[in-house]
């Protein structure tokens, strides 16, 4: 099998960027030498960062051994013709663990544990009666939510920093890709974790509901939406536009990009600004919906 006809053209940069998970190379003469009943090859190039390898390379087989089923013996009656076909991991050639899911892990510890501290800051003060300093000064909303986020965002960022290390020291995952690139995001992303928090602790009271409303509008989204596990799906459906919307899923592009494909800014540029963007939105949210006073 040749190597893959993409060197730096527009299927190589969507493969990195995770816009596809598999590149499947059919020779030019495939159709002529199955009617010559040759064994032409095929190649499938798979994207081997992401937890999904085993899975597509599964369905890629399997379409193999049903194609041969239904048209090798039609072709070719009484000959034992066949299709060689030859599979690559690209960016994880072995198809190990611990490159596919230690930098998937990261975002998913940052968006939940933050997250939840954040909301928790505002509700105890709502519980506890403290939250009337609020509505008896001249502060604005967004000052308040703001300060209150802040040392948060920092919190997670130092969390976010002893993650890569544990990450690279620890589980020997290096880093190839850009690291500016991956602390700028880290920070963009922490930002829009406690913001969540903060959006979370604007409808709620008690510290026990802001934990569990805080964990729903986290953990699940980024667990079962965002591509830790499955590929984010793309069906027009409620998960699929809760999953190309929510931080996780770009977060883990950046950061499998960069752990395991060498990506740099002008790679990741997109989900960068959409991660960017979604700072707006969702700290908007939580000030406009943080009430100045109790009704």
């Amino acid at each position: 099998v040749r190597e893959p006809v993409m060197g730096h053209s527009e299927l190589d940069m969507r493969m990195k960027s995770g816009e596809l998970q598999m590149v499947v190379e059919v020779p030019p003469s495939f159709g002529r030498d199955v009617q010559r009943g040759k064994n032409p090859d095929v190649g499938y190039w798979v994207d081997g960062s992401g937890t999904t390898a085993e899975t597509i390379n599964g369905y890629a087989q399997g379409v193999h051994s049903l194609w041969q089923q239904r048209y090798a013996e039609r072709l070719q009656p009484g000959s034992a013709m066949g299709v060689s076909v030859e599979n690559r991991y690209l960016y994880n050639p072995d198809v190990l663990s611990l490159p596919a899911m230690v930098p998937a892990v990261i975002p998913l510890l940052l968006m939940m544990i933050p997250a939840v501290l954040a909301a928790l800051s505002v509700v105890r003060e709502k519980e506890l009666g403290s939250i009337i300093n609020l509505y008896v000064t001249p502060v604005r909303r967004s000052e308040f939510l703001l300060g209150k986020q802040l040392p948060y965002v920092l919190f997670a960022f130092a969390s976010s920093v002893l993650l890569v290390l544990m990450a690279v020291f620890v589980f020997k995952v290096p880093i190839k890709g850009s690291i500016p690139l991956l602390m700028g995001s880290l920070f963009i992303y922490c930002i829009l974790s406690t913001g969540l928090g903060m959006l979370c602790s604007s409808v709620t009271r008690s510290q026990i509901a802001v934990i569990f409303l805080t964990l729903v509008a986290t953990m699940m989204p980024a667990a079962q939406l965002c591509g830790l596990t499955d590929p984010v799906p793309n069906d027009g459906s409620l998960s699929s536009i809760i999953g190309n919307i929510y931080p996780t899923t770009h977060m883990l592009l950046i950061s499998r990009g960069v752990f395991n494909k060498g990506l740099h800014l002008v790679d990741m540029r997109i989900p960068v600004l959409i991660l960017a963007a979604e700072i707006v939105v969702i700290c908007g949210l939580g000030i406009l919906s943080q009430r100045k006073q109790e009704r």
